[in-house]
């Protein structure tokens, strides 16, 4: 039964990391759309509403909920889990995620009302955010106790230098186009 589980939960974190990475590419683009004159930039904004509403609550809220409910189950079936510092840790960064979806959301509210306070760039920063937090989970889990903390820290701390670094590349290149 808990290889069962197992296999949901990791179905459903992909679709929830996959919606949460392209909410925040939707949110790029309608930042950008409002550079756009009109009528393109209200023509635009109703589409990536639509299509911002329609990616959230079709698929990134039902495959958290999913994730959370099968990640729960395993912890019921296998509760020596809570025993490891490495799923604290884990866990940890899960709710850091949680959050993470959360502000998604409210990003999702704001922009609905014509807020639109995060530049292209920030977004694409944040949006990075996301992948390092990725990237410490699957670590963790793989890894357990095996993790060598000094490592895994600077290694985090690189990765998101690295990502950091090639978003403001990425932006310098933009500029001159």
């Amino acid at each position: 039964m808990y290889e069962y589980v197992k296999a949901i939960h990791i179905i459903f974190v992909v679709c929830w990391m996959a919606g949460l990475f392209y909410i925040v590419r939707l949110f790029i683009y309608h930042t950008e759309a409002q550079d756009k004159p009109e009528p393109d930039r209200s023509i635009l904004s109703k589409q990536f509403e639509v299509m911002e509403k329609k990616l959230w609550y079709i698929i990134t809220v039902p495959s958290i909920l999913l994730t959370v409910a099968a990640g729960i189950t395993m912890l019921i079936l296998q509760p020596a889990w809570l025993h490891f510092g490495w799923m604290h840790l884990k866990l940890t960064f899960v709710v850091g995620l949680g959050i993470y979806h959360h502000i998604c959301q409210n990003k999702i509210k704001q922009m609905a009302g014509g807020v639109f306070k995060w530049t292209s760039t920030q977004l694409r920063l944040w949006n990075e955010l996301a992948t390092v937090l990725l990237f410490a989970i699957v670590f963790l889990v793989v890894l357990k106790s095996a993790l060598n903390w000094i490592f895994g820290v600077v290694g985090l701390v690189s990765l998101a230098v690295i990502l950091m670094i090639a978003v403001k590349i990425y932006k310098r290149y933009r500029e001159k186009k």
